[in-house]
């Protein structure tokens, strides 16, 4: 039988039945799954908040990792809507550290064997992915732009271990290394948002932190949402854990107590640093969902927000765009967010956007089906790569009944 929804309860059923699978089978502590569809929620919690710890939640709190670059991107938009900042204007006036840019003339070459970049970085560049400087996804360990990277702490790939840099001297570091490519050229991963964070609290006259409470947790009613953990919820925070890649157990990355989330960071992370719950996300996925407003709450026009969830990447792009093997046959980037572009299954459908965190979280917008699909475990890895990812996505769409 099918809800008001259009899902159907044994198919529902049939979800819990896989997700309580991997919690007895010990691939994961605990799952919360979140399907809302139709104006109707329906949500599923199973198993613990640490391995043989106390019970999850539906108001656990869960680090979101990579899910905070959305969030980051329809900030940015405001600022853009407020018209503080311009989409396609040079970011040089607010950092003036990231102006006349040299460009590496090969990835793994001396850091300087430069050329003058082209032109110059634009805030569309940053929301896009394309500003030129990023997570190397091959092995780069020997390159010397990589030796530079982590000689300087700037700490561009997951949120742990944190950069000890505040965010004008992260930036200022930055500004001492070339770019990677020319501008514009490719998308290259993370660093986009970590720029967009100094951006936003510069242009707003606010910490990153007080803006994103005033412009969206408040409004939104997030109020789970932030970047460090206040001791009066730490019960309620949920252990991390990554996959041995030899053995396949889990080991603990990140505890409550000892967690790196229980004290402010020196630089708020728009990339990676948030912690949330899943209703807390499922507002700011109702307000994207409904055109950028929520009840009374206009966060975003509705062409922003329609902008925002266009593909933005020509083919030329995605072609040298490194990231995992065929992974732009199906899918685009917008501002800050992953949009799916060709079906190749019953679950992958076009339209579709959305993002996932590398700490084992997920979230989609389906505007065609109206749905909304989030998924909040603590089993750290690419998602793609995640038999927890891959069934949840299934399950989320064999689910619909009408």
């Amino acid at each position: 039988m099918s809800s008001p929804s259009g899902l159907s309860q044994e198919r529902l059923s049939r979800m819990h039945a896989l997700m309580s699978g991997f919690v007895e089978r010990g691939e994961v502590p605990g799952i919360i799954t979140l399907l809302s569809r139709n104006g109707e929620t329906h949500v599923d919690v199973v198993g613990s908040k640490s391995i043989g710890g106390e019970a999850l939640h539906r108001d656990s709190i869960f680090r979101i990792t990579s899910m905070t670059k959305p969030i980051t991107a329809v900030a940015t938009m405001i600022l853009v809507e407020q018209c503080k900042l311009r989409l396609d204007d040079p970011i040089e006036r607010w950092l003036p550290e990231l102006a006349d840019r040299r460009v590496l003339k090969r990835i793994d070459g001396p850091l300087d064997d430069t050329v003058p970049a082209h032109r110059a970085i634009t805030l569309r560049d940053l929301l896009t992915f394309r500003q030129g400087f990023g997570l190397i996804m091959q092995p780069s360990s020997d390159w010397p732009i990589q030796k530079a990277i982590d000689a300087a702490q700037l700490n561009i790939g997951p949120p742990k271990p944190r950069t000890p840099h505040s965010p004008d001297e992260w930036l200022r570091r930055l500004g001492t290394l070339p770019l990677m490519y020319q501008p514009g050229e490719r998308w290259m991963y993370n660093v986009g948002t970590h720029i967009l964070s100094v951006l936003i609290a510069r242009a707003s006259g606010q910490s990153l932190d007080a803006f994103f409470h005033e412009h969206l947790f408040e409004p939104l009613g997030m109020k789970d949402t932030s970047f460090v953990i206040p001791s009066e919820k730490r019960s309620r925070f949920v252990s991390s854990y990554w996959v041995n890649e030899k053995t396949g157990a889990l080991e603990l990355h990140d505890g409550v107590e000892d967690s790196v989330w229980n004290s402010a960071p020196a630089f708020p992370d728009g990339t990676a640093g948030l912690v949330s719950t899943v209703d807390d996300y499922l507002a700011f996925a109702k307000m994207m969902l409904n055109g950028g407003k929520l009840g009374n709450e206009r966060i975003l026009s509705r062409l922003s927000i329609e902008a925002m969830t266009t593909d933005q990447l020509t083919a030329e792009q995605k072609a040298t765009s490194a990231f995992v093997p065929g992974y732009w046959d199906t899918r685009g980037w917008g501002f800050g967010i992953g949009i799916l572009t060709a079906r190749d299954g019953s679950s992958s459908v076009p339209g579709r956007y959305g993002w996932d965190g590398g700490y084992g979280t997920s979230w989609g917008n389906d505007p065609r089906e109206d749905m909304i699909s989030i998924l909040f475990t603590q089993r750290g890895g690419f998602p793609l790569s995640s038999p927890v990812w891959l069934d949840f996505w299934t399950a989320a769409y064999q689910a619909i009944d009408d």
